[in-house]
């Protein structure tokens, strides 16, 4: 399946994606789309024969918790509805918590690490095949960008890729920029991860941009493609053709000419790249023998190095392992040990229970402050703190673009502080209407005017029904007499 340059479809730059030259196919988030109808600029591309491939982010196919049902069945109807000769998710988890912890459910409000761990990932296995079972067309799986790592990880994460690969027959969706976010977060050397995942189950690949903060990697999608980016796609071409190649753009969108020049530059970087003609040989899978990381835990943060120099990490001091029952993993060194064992047909309830303890543990202390999980670094768990309640105030910012013409200066300081003592339990409009309840029941805003806009916002989304024509009209002229 050859699929060429695409970019990411998105409603604030449809004009300009549908106006840009070389576009052989564009990646939609599938949440973000209707069940029974496309916007207008999907119709038309389609019908000019560019490939629309649904891109999930809420499946949570890393997480303990078995794929719901209503989700998967939402993703398969998208997939139809485009004709999509796939579609993609996430290597992550999203929520913890509920049933499995007895303790209330949490949303991340993004994609957080999976442990590297057997037990997480005869859980991932698991919660792959049911979602291959209940989609249409072939699934493929991305691995994320991360700013912490979990400590006594058992699998790098090309073994970790190899491993899924191999049991599953997921097909992989690699994204550069996130091997670069994590060389520079974690210390982890693309080109290694490269060299171990097999190469050969690229479905295709994500460029994005980024920008670096107190020697922090963001890989924000608000950003131009760096070199160090493109660097790592180089990397990935030297060793196989992938089928498509696709930028990722979801905020902060530059002029179409800009979004034009990335596109040239993922161009040039992938023909500058490639084996001369007949020189590269067939893609082979690289063994599957794998080794515990001598010290895997959270690398100090450090400049990017060129990806053809494998980075050094420090070594942290052992923490106690995720997995309370760590299954033996055979070393290079001694080929007389052990394989590990091969998959059951059914993963245990206990590797689902100490997948789904660890998991609840980090989450709540990233998003409702509780202490640090054992083995952890406190000061990059903060980083994480913060990036996602500022994710989460943006994103609540567009589902509710109201809120802050409400609030004005105000809507983001008042947000975080909101967020930082209130987990998100449901989805993003939820956490809105959470929210703006919130502000008015301690007594804000302080203005009048804003106050009875924001009761009557809430009160028109929190009801059973939506007002009727005659009381928007009464609050129309209200606020014409007052001025707003």
């Amino acid at each position: 399946m050859e699929l060429g340059i695409g970019i990411g479809w998105r409603p604030e730059i449809a004009h300009e994606v549908e106006a840009l030259a070389g576009i052989d196919w564009v990646e939609a988030v599938a949440e973000n789309l209707c069940a029974d109808h496309l916007p207008d600029s999907l119709v038309r591309l389609r019908e000019r024969g560019v490939t629309v491939v649904p891109h999930g982010v809420a499946l949570g196919l890393g997480g303990a918790d078995r794929p719901d049902p209503g989700r998967l069945a939402a993703l398969a109807a998208r997939a139809e509805l485009l004709g999509a000769p796939l579609v993609t998710e996430h290597i992550a988890f999203v929520r913890a918590g509920g049933p499995l912890t007895a303790s209330p459910g949490l949303e991340a409000g993004h994609l957080l690490p999976v442990p590297r761990t057997w037990d997480a990932l005869d859980v991932l296995c698991e919660n792959v095949r049911i979602a291959q079972d209940s989609l249409p067309v072939p699934l493929a799986l991305e691995n994320i960008a991360a700013l912490i790592t979990w400590p006594d990880e058992e699998l790098t994460e090309g073994q970790f890729l190899a491993e899924l690969v191999e049991r599953t027959g997921v097909r992989l969706l690699i994204d550069v920029a996130n091997l670069h976010t994590n060389h520079v977060n974690l210390g982890q050397d693309p080109a290694k991860a490269l060299d171990e995942l097999p190469v050969e189950a690229i479905a295709y690949v994500h460029v994005a941009g980024g920008v670096e903060k107190n020697g922090v990697w963001h890989d924000t999608h608000a950003h131009p493609v760096t070199a160090p980016v493109l660097e790592v796609l180089a990397e990935l071409r030297s060793r196989v053709d992938p089928p498509g190649v696709l930028l990722e753009r979801d905020d902060a969108f530059p002029p179409a000419r800009e979004l034009a020049g990335e596109l040239d530059a993922i161009r040039a970087t992938l023909r500058k790249a490639a084996p001369p003609a007949g020189s590269q040989a067939p893609v082979e899978s690289p063994a599957r023998t794998v080794t515990v990381p001598a010290a895997p835990a959270l690398a100090p943060p450090a400049p990017a190095p060129s990806v053809s120099k494998p980075s050094v990490s420090a070594q942290p001091t052992p923490a106690p392992p995720v997995s309370a029952q760590p299954t033996p993993v055979p070393s290079v060194s001694a080929p007389s040990a052990s394989a590990p064992p091969a998959p059951a047909p059914s993963v245990s309830d206990a590797a689902r229970d100490r997948t789904a303890v660890a998991q609840t543990a980090l989450l709540s202390a990233l998003v409702a402050g509780t202490p640090a999980p054992a083995g952890f670094d406190p000061a990059r768990l903060r980083v994480q703190s913060r990036s996602l309640a500022a994710k989460r105030a943006d994103v609540v910012a567009k589902v509710a673009p109201e809120l802050p013409e409400i609030l004005g200066d105000g809507y983001r300081a008042a947000f975080l502080a909101y967020a930082g003592g209130r987990p998100m339990s449901g989805g993003y409009r939820r956490d809105a209407l959470d929210f703006a309840e919130h502000v008015l029941i301690a007594g804000g805003p302080a203005d009048p005017v804003a106050r009875r806009e924001l009761t009557y916002w809430w009160r028109d989304r929190s009801g059973s029904r939506p007002p009727g024509r005659a009381t928007r009209l009464i609050r129309a002229a209200r606020a014409a007499l007052v001025g707003r």
